[in-house]
């Protein structure tokens, strides 16, 4: 059985969920639903993980005494499908999905042990490791997940107001530069393969079963070029024009890919996401040295 004090212990990290009536619903609701799972597949579970931003993560013990994690997903649409990629890389350089639960948006996961993540190893060999983990990932792939194409065409109708909202934290160049990147690249791209867009060094985690297991997918289906992007933005391996532009250079050249188009998905999708959140202004400076590279 498991503890109610887990249950409402949000890490710092959720409390931003409790600002709108749909997360602070979530979050009565989750002494339930852990329970539930807990329940259905026989869990023992402790403290969850204090780096979680959108879902609240379990270390788990299961009865025949192996260890996993069980998440329990916030409803966002970049985390949908999250279990079925998961699924379809079967444990090739990501973690492997055990089981889910739709009715609790629950995924039972392996356990990545010893779990330190990517970011607190060289910047270079991280880069490397990136570079043979990207092609085992990227996997012929459609439906049901969404589209590069359809998620960039919802950031060039969102991004702008998002911005007034935001107080115009950056200067109108940059937002119709990206913009203009994102509408040009969304009808011009390669083959389709499985992307995760949020591969950044936080979610790579060292392993026993391999050497780096890939965590927390937000899929999408799109070009090749566009999987840089989180990687260029990783801000946990150097936070300066020097190092973005190393990373963008080093695996556009090791991955054989369109460097241009690599650099426009990365100052498109940076700029996106930089309007608001905890590293809005690290995105906006990485998106002003990605302008001019």
């Amino acid at each position: 059985m498991i503890s109610p004090t887990f249950m409402i212990e949000l890490p710092a990290a959720l409390h931003w969920i409790e600002g709108c009536p749909e997360g602070r619903e979530w979050v009565r609701q989750l002494p339930d639903r852990a329970r539930a799972c807990s329940d259905k597949w026989e869990l023992g579970l402790q403290a969850p993980y204090k780096n979680s931003f959108v879902s609240i993560v379990y270390p788990a013990t299961r009865r025949d005494g192996s260890r996993a994690v069980l998440k329990l997903q916030y409803p966002h649409h970049e985390s949908d499908n999250e279990h079925e990629a998961l699924r379809r890389w079967d444990g090739n350089g990501a973690v492997r999905l055990l089981d889910y639960d739709s009715a609790h948006h629950a995924l039972l996961l392996e356990r990545g042990e010893p779990g330190v993540p990517l970011s607190t190893v060289d910047a270079d060999k991280a880069v490397d490791v990136f570079v043979s983990l990207l092609p085992r990932l990227w996997i012929p792939a459609a439906e049901p997940f969404t589209s590069l194409a359809d998620e960039s065409a919802a950031w060039i109708t969102h991004v702008p107001a998002e911005w007034e909202r935001a107080g115009r934290p950056f200067e109108t160049r940059l937002l119709d530069l990206a913009l203009e990147s994102l509408d040009r690249l969304r009808g011009t791209q390669g083959g389709q393969v499985l992307l995760h867009q949020d591969l950044h060094a936080d979610n790579v985690l060292r392993a026993v079963r391999e050497p780096w297991l890939v965590i927390d997918p937000k899929p999408l289906v799109g070009e090749r070029e566009f999987s840089l992007a989180p990687i260029v933005r990783s801000n946990e391996l150097g936070h300066s024009r020097a190092d973005v532009v190393r990373r963008l250079d080093r695996l556009a050249t090791n991955l054989r890919l369109d460097r241009e188009r690599a650099r426009l998905w990365a100052l498109g999708q940076t700029v996106a996401w930089g309007c608001e959140g905890l590293h809005a202004s690290r995105h906006i400076e990485t998106a002003r040295w990605l302008s001019e590279a």
